[in-house]
């Protein structure tokens, strides 16, 4: 048993300064007032502890690239360099690429939940199927519409969660449901498609959006589009990447009011830049290059981001203009909703699985627990 005391605590009710976290096993066993006889009493030397963090979109770290090597070593590379800022729950994110890479990573995913790598949730498959119109960064040729016989294979993974982004034009409303009722989360992106179109998606068993305003059709006078119907769905999630270079901060808060905090979630879209040195990168043979903070290829089409989740959480304080306590609900509570896993993760309070991060008073991270483990 372990007492994390002395620290500005972020618990369900609110901001505490004067509780200890009491974790047993995995999970905590109490918010007290003061640490039980017996327990590992851990310092937190007045630093601030929050929810540790869980991002729905994560291409690459520490050098790698989940489609170059659809691996447990790869996601465990992966999971352990996004730790190192403050998440502590992912969904390796694999961008278009042939169904038999997808098969590699799903069973890739499945055999880290089974060894237990930290911090993996579950896969995200981000396309093929999507419209080649709004494809950004992910190659041409990868893309394809989808049909029936591809449903099995995104629904065969066995441990986790899935997580499916397609343009709803490139797929039909029952496909949608049928994917749904087989338990995948479908989410909207990457797509040229009319409201109408967006809609029936949502009808049939969508909650999600990808990448909000990024690579979607946009709201217009006449024409919502994909932008209008996300900003207009009460009960649909959506992500947002908070860089400063996929949107404006105004967008970004136009996004903010419509949504709310409880719908609206940060991700990072990261790629191998985070947490490594390299200035450069291939994707299906196209050259990804850093420059400063953002990654572009040769045309400048913006591919992912160099961004962290204690980053994008700073960088919805600074744009957003709310206060940690929002913004960190947006890095936690509201993706674990989005996933199926409210109950589990997203909150410091008893019966929850210890997933915690620890900050300064820079809001850089400090250290943080998965499932009670410390880093």
């Amino acid at each position: 048993m372990k007492a994390l005391v002395n620290g500005r605590m972020l618990l369900a009710e609110g901001w505490r300064d004067d509780a200890c976290v009491v974790i047993e096993s995995e999970r905590i066993a109490a918010i007290l007032p003061e640490p039980p006889a017996g327990a590992e009493q851990v310092d937190l030397a007045g630093h601030t502890l929050i929810p540790g963090f869980i991002d729905t979109q994560v291409n690459g770290g520490g050098g790698r690239l989940f489609n170059d090597d659809p691996s447990v070593e790869t996601l465990r590379i992966i999971a352990g360099t996004h730790r190192r800022y403050g998440t502590t729950g992912l969904l390796p994110t694999l961008i278009s690429d042939d169904l038999s890479v997808i098969e590699a990573a799903i069973q890739a995913v499945d055999a880290a939940i089974e060894a237990g790598v930290p911090g993996i949730l579950g896969i995200h498959i981000e396309g093929p199927f999507l419209n080649p119109v709004r494809r950004g960064i992910h190659s041409e040729s990868k893309i394809q519409p989808l049909q029936d016989g591809f449903l099995a294979l995104l629904e065969s993974a066995r441990h986790g969660r899935t997580l499916v982004t397609l343009a709803p034009e490139a797929a039909t409303p029952d496909q949608v449901a049928r994917l749904v009722a087989a338990g995948v989360i479908v989410s909207a992106g990457h797509s040229d498609a009319p409201y109408e179109t967006v809609r029936a998606a949502l009808d049939n068993g969508a909650t999600g959006f990808t990448h909000i305003f990024n690579a979607m059709s946009p709201l217009t006078s006449r024409a919502p589009g994909m932008v209008g119907a996300a900003l207009e769905a009460p009960d649909a999630y959506a992500g947002i990447i908070a860089d400063g270079h996929h949107l404006h901060p105004a967008t970004l808060r136009v996004a903010l009011r419509a949504k709310g905090p409880d719908h609206l979630m940060l991700v990072t879209d990261a790629m191998p830049s985070v947490g490594s040195d390299e200035d450069h990168f291939l994707i299906h043979g196209r050259e990804i290059h850093r420059d400063g903070d953002r990654l572009v290829g040769a045309d400048g089409t913006l591919a992912g981001s160099t961004l962290t989740m204690a980053g994008a959480v700073k960088g919805m304080m600074e744009q957003g203009r709310v206060p940690l306590e929002v913004a960190s609900r947006m890095a936690s509570a509201t993706p674990a909703a989005f996933l199926g896993l409210a109950g589990q993760l997203g909150h410091i309070a008893p019966g929850y699985r210890a997933d915690l991060v620890l900050l300064d008073d820079t809001l850089d991270v400090q250290r943080s627990w998965i499932s009670g483990l410390s880093s």
